[in-house]
């Protein structure tokens, strides 16, 4: 039996630390030019070697195996702290799938699956992390911590978030981002997991909540989560459908091919809107698309984590 198959069609709300360390040991495994590439077992004791720290604790038989500069890390040392930011309202949810798995995502669980993923690095590298969530209620915020029993907590809250039958109609994206950047009062790396469609307020509200989140000088990337065959391409068959807008209820019947121009203009204009501010508010953004694999997740939390300082 190939475990690591099973383990991919699996419920994945069963199984979701399992599926976390599968996800992180995997990026690992595949990295080829990286500076943890060949010591995945050392991993969470090491941190690279920044010129002018001092080297009585560089670690010289590993250099010798990676002609890489590490220093070895302890138990008191918290380097980062990082807040993660789940958007959960209903859209979120989009494609509807029964049994999400690996193989078989929708945005919320991608989200899910990400921050999990990231989490068990944090935890492995003894960094603190936080966690906010939020619909059309400031539904859950937690501080940054990094004990083995606040990390259960969070995945504990991951997994009920994730298996939401009922999500809330509406995204107050603004109003809440706002209250967020609000209680993040010592420096942090933010990461906010959101398809940022919302009908709240106008598109300048919203950038100005992303900016908010800069205050207190807080790095912040902006992972955008689309399911793209759908949402960007608009790739459906040419036969009469009704779409509904999952958070206002209001529907539309059309045939797909008729609107599909006006809409990928629309939507690409939303977008290079959004990524033009995200660049002048200094916020890193990520499109990422939901079928594609957690890759540009790891690779992006890598680069960002070695920046931050």
């Amino acid at each position: 039996m190939d475990i690591k198959s099973e383990l991919n069609k699996a419920k994945l709300f069963n199984n979701l630390e399992l599926m976390a360390k599968q996800v992180v040991e995997g990026f690992i495994s595949g990295i080829h030019k990286s500076p943890f590439h060949g010591f995945s077992a050392e991993f969470a004791e090491h941190k690279i070697y920044n010129t002018g720290e001092s080297t009585k604790h560089i670690d010289w038989k590993l250099f010798a195996r990676t002609d890489k500069l590490y220093t070895k890390r302890y138990e008191e040392e918290t380097n980062l702290r990082c807040h993660m930011i789940l958007d959960n309202s209903a859209s979120m949810y989009y494609p509807e799938i029964k049994n999400l798995s690996l193989d078989n995502l929708n945005k919320i669980g991608f989200g899910v699956m990400a921050i999990a993923a990231l989490m068990n690095i944090l935890k492995k590298q003894r960094d603190a992390v936080g966690l906010s969530s939020y619909s059309d209620n400031y539904n859950f915020y937690v501080n940054e911590k990094s004990s083995e029993r606040h990390f259960q907590m969070l995945l504990d809250k991951l997994n009920s978030i994730a298996l939401d039958s009922n999500p809330a109609k509406e995204t107050k994206t603004y109003h809440y981002l706002n209250q967020i950047a609000e209680k993040l009062h010592r420096r942090s790396l933010i990461f906010l997991f959101s398809d940022m469609f919302q009908n709240e307020v106008e598109e300048e509200q919203l950038f100005e909540a992303l900016r908010h989140l800069k205050y207190n000088k807080h790095e912040v990337v902006l992972f955008h989560l689309l399911d793209s065959e759908h949402e960007l391409d608009f790739d459906f068959d040419n036969s009469p459908k009704r779409f509904v807008d999952v958070e206002t209820g209001k529907h539309i019947d059309v045939y797909a091919e008729n609107i599909k121009h006006a809409y990928s203009n629309k939507v690409k204009s939303y977008l290079n809107n959004l990524k033009l501010k995200c660049s002048q508010y200094k916020i890193k953004y990520v499109e990422v698309d939901v079928r594609s694999g957690f890759s540009k997740i790891m690779n992006t939390f890598m680069t960002e984590r070695q920046k931050f300082n």
